[in-house]
């Protein structure tokens, strides 16, 4: 190599050796002459001092350094004297006095800082258009160290598994899936097109009828639909198939991988197994089928109190539906535009309002009292722990609906509650649970029948089998989501192997 060392190496032990090093000039200082430079490589920065009285430097090149020029510099390790030491450098005892100089290239004026915090304030089209900059940064540098270290992580954990890491083919025929496929036109089949993957889902069943047992692929994936916050059009995921298992297999493999990557990333050591919750119970706590529980303020039912209430806003939902609170403890200084917001949420979601309980100056301030009973309030108040300075959010609807519109009130008011410093997550907090006992099938009132939840070759749960033809909606299916922090990472399924159950 043409380099001896990278420039986060050389420490004090290094003293007096003679080094070669190779990399971006990050920044100059002129000190009365003498140039301090700050060379970079992937790995860090080295201090380099070039003195124009030395006779073997070219002075005719050293005017020509500019930051993100790239050049070679051989010289001398030498000890910085204590005032000049940098704490925040690894190498920041030592510095290289140069003897030699190669300028490679001289890099032009930058469009944009590459300092990070400058960096940040620069528009994202700017930084895409120059990547090749932006990914010199150390914060994107260290996204793809990190993503590699997640790689290595799995393959390494899920060999000691006896899995067989298969390449399965990009280029498919087209397949009547969940999402839109993109298409790829054949030049020797004029015409007609390929697929590319939405995932290998055909090529892992072909691999596990061979007899390949466990099979996985950091595989890429592609769908052509709209773009969400969490989803591109062409995505990585980790893909796994095993043979002869049970569901508890599959929580326990999938919980010693994420164990295993916390551990190789972070150091951090999370405890398994992972806390489970039914679909059922997340919804009517949380509002959501990817719950957040590092926090409260979960919803409560009261619909069989509202039932026979005067209020005919929620005694008509009770009747087939339902009526759900949420106490949003310490938000009762809410603002009239932040009220707003939420109540705007909520009709997005299908709500016709909000309606809402202030409770300020030891009184409760609300358009929905005079409709409720002293008996309702106590009820809310005992059940809700109700105090001075909550704030408490109604939802009345169908019941998943209810549940989907609080769901989205309680995270809205976290958001709030945290700007305030009212709710305080911790950054290195990760709360783990699998979610289970989905509904196998759900009605789709335009089709007028039954479509399944997850896909068609789900399992039902095996207690479950004699009620799919007298009462299909109670089927649970053997499916299964791995939710973090009220993200969903991934999700799976027992498969049907029975032709007849099929």
């Amino acid at each position: 190599m043409k380099r001896t060392h990278h420039c986060a190496e050389l420490t004090q032990s290094q003293k007096g050796m003679t080094v070669t090093l190779i990399g971006w000039i990050d920044a100059v200082r002129d000190h009365g002459g003498i140039l301090f430079i700050d060379l970079r490589d992937r790995e860090g920065l080295t201090q380099v001092v070039f003195d124009p009285e030395n006779p073997d430097l070219p002075k005719d090149l050293l005017h020509r350094f500019k930051p993100e020029s790239v050049i070679e510099v051989t010289g001398q390790v030498v000890l910085r004297t204590p005032e000049t030491v940098n704490s925040r450098l690894k190498t920041g005892e030592i510095e290289v006095t140069a003897h030699q100089l190669t300028i490679h290239n001289v890099a032009e004026t930058l469009p944009f800082p590459l300092e990070e915090e400058q960096a940040e304030k620069v528009g994202e089209d700017l930084r895409l258009a120059y990547r090749y900059l932006d990914l010199r940064r150390s914060k994107n540098l260290g996204r793809l160290r990190r993503r590699h270290r997640v790689c290595k992580s799995v393959r390494d954990y899920l060999d000691t598994q006896g899995f067989i890491e298969v390449e399965t083919p990009s280029l498919f025929k087209s397949t009547p899936e969940g999402a839109r496929e993109f298409l790829v036109p054949s030049r020797m089949n004029p015409g007609e097109f390929y697929a590319l993957t939405q995932s290998p889902q055909q090529y892992k069943q072909m691999l596990m009828v061979a007899g390949i047992e466990r099979y996985y692929a950091l595989a890429r994936c592609y769908r052509d639909e709209d773009l969400r916050a969490d989803r591109q059009p062409e995505f990585t995921q980790i893909d796994l198939e095993m043979s002869f298992i049970e569901r508890a297999d599959i929580y326990a493999l999938v919980e010693g991988m994420l164990a295993r990557i916390w551990k190789d990333l972070l150091d951090i050591t999370i405890p398994t197994p992972f806390p489970h919750m039914s679909y059922k119970d997340a919804m009517n706590r949380y509002g959501v089928d990817r719950p957040d529980t590092r926090f409260g303020c979960e919803l409560v039912d009261f619909t069989e109190l509202f039932k026979t209430s005067d209020f005919k806003v929620f005694a008509n939902a009770a009747a087939d539906g339902a009526v759900k609170a949420l106490n949003a403890k310490g938000l009762a200084d809410i603002t009239q535009g932040e009220l707003k917001a939420l109540e705007e949420t909520a009709r997005s979601l299908g709500a016709k309002g909000l309606a809402f309980i202030k409770v300020a100056n030891g009184e409760w301030k609300s358009p929905i009292l005079k409709f409720l009973s002293e008996d309702e309030k106590t009820a809310l108040r005992e059940r809700l722990e109700v105090e001075e300075g909550d704030l408490v959010l109604f939802a009345a609807a169908p019941w998943e609906r209810a549940c989907t519109i609080l769901g989205r009130i309680r995270l809205e008011s976290a958001a709030l509650l945290k700007q305030r410093g009212k709710l305080s997550v911790a950054d290195n907090r990760y709360d783990f649970l699998w979610v289970t006992e989905f509904p196998l099938l759900v009605w789709d009132a335009e089709a007028d029948r039954f479509e399944t939840a997850h896909h068609p070759f789900t399992s039902p749960v095996p207690e479950d089998t004699t009620l799919l033809d007298t009462d299909p909606s109670a089927v649970r299916g053997q499916h299964y989501d791995i939710v973090l922090n009220g993200v969903e990472l991934g999700g799976g399924s027992i498969r049907i192997h029975q032709p007849e159950l099929q």
